[in-house]
């Protein structure tokens, strides 16, 4: 039943997203194709409920030359493939905003586990054994406000593991947790915590969470 009710608040909150959102949108449009040379969306493959994938949409925020398929926080010297205005949009997750449409469209949901790469076969096995990958990935998540891109893969997918958890009991115990989600994205977000740009500053944080 809660699953039910959580499919439905997604389009209806997605839907008023998207009219709240759409100046805004326009704004962040005419500002990526302005500020370098490309497509204003950037389309990557990515793992869906039931690790079907499928093509999640971001605002463009680096250049179209960056190596593809590689998480941002794996790159070395990330900032000379990011745009000067990418880094804001990264900056407050602006890039992501996009991404209501593929909500509408069944792909993701609002909250759940972000959306593995096709090709990170070690967070898809990972989240395998506790089931996350057969719910929907969402817009952010458990792991999203626990720490996010400063995360190990093994700490990330229990995190993730953990929400799926909570979803499948249904009931108040899946509601609180989606509101702790919803409002803890929210501080996050406003505090830019969790995001990692760059290979080296990922690894320090990944040595520093094991040592804990």
């Amino acid at each position: 039943m809660y699953k039910f009710l959580k499919r439905t608040a997604d389009i209806i909150l997605s839907v008023l997203a998207m009219i709240i959102l759409a100046a805004p949108m326009l704004i962040i449009t005419a500002l990526v194709k302005f500020t370098s040379k490309g497509p204003v969306l950037f389309w990557q493959k990515r793992v869906g409920r039931g690790k079907k994938t499928f093509m999640m949409p971001k605002f463009r925020s680096m250049y179209t030359d960056t190596p593809a398929n590689m998480p941002t926080h794996l790159l070395n010297d990330p900032a000379r493939w990011i745009t000067p205005w990418g880094m804001t949009m990264r900056r407050y997750s602006l890039d992501e905003i996009v991404q209501i449409f593929s909500i509408i469209r069944g792909h993701m949901s609002i909250i759940g586990p972000r959306p593995a790469l096709w090709n990170q076969d070690d967070l898809i096995a990972e989240r395998d054994k506790y089931g996350a990958n057969d719910i929907r990935p969402g817009l952010t998540g458990w792991a999203q406000i626990n720490g996010r891109d400063e995360l190990p893969i093994e700490v990330k997918a229990k995190l993730d593991g953990d929400y799926t958890a909570a979803l499948n009991k249904g009931g108040w115990s899946a509601f609180a947790m989606d509101c702790r989600c919803f409002f803890g994205t929210i501080g996050k977000v406003l505090k830019h915590d969790g995001v990692v740009e760059g290979a080296a500053r990922t690894e320090e944080k990944q040595k520093e969470a094991v040592r804990k």
